[in-house]
């Protein structure tokens, strides 16, 4: 199995649609094989649904990411942790460990004004 996280500098990346790299993972019998980091060389929104799906991901980790994102995974077939935050290897194992809450509903839906400083995934994104 492939698990993505959004990745930036060792840590989850708080926003889904501007992640500058995933980091994925390769795990099997609940043990980590091998891991690297596959930059998204700007790839936006809309295409990261299939970029992840051509990497062969079944699971996508992250921070905030919107409600049409969150629509692309499900028909990729991909399942969604929102919501995620941290360091991206302790998150992973905490994953394979089954203590990271599975929440496909921790949405960034304020994308219609400037972000600024602000970083999607933290304070007021999570419903």
């Amino acid at each position: 199995m492939k698990v993505a996280i959004t990745y930036e500098n060792g840590q989850v990346f708080s926003h889904f649609g501007r992640t500058p790299a995933f980091k994925v993972y390769t795990i099997e019998n609940n043990e980590i094989k091998e891991s690297e980091v596959v930059e998204t060389n700007g790839t936006g929104h809309g295409a990261l649904a299939g970029f992840l799906e051509d990497l062969g991901a079944e699971v996508l980790i992250c921070g905030g990411i919107g409600g049409g994102a969150i629509a692309a995974m499900s028909e990729s077939g991909i399942r969604v942790y929102a919501g995620a935050a941290g360091d991206a290897d302790t998150v992973i194992n905490e994953y394979i460990n089954g203590t990271l809450p599975e929440n496909g509903d921790a949405t960034c839906d304020h994308h219609d004004h400037e972000h600024g400083d602000h970083d999607c995934g933290h304070g007021g994104c999570h419903n």
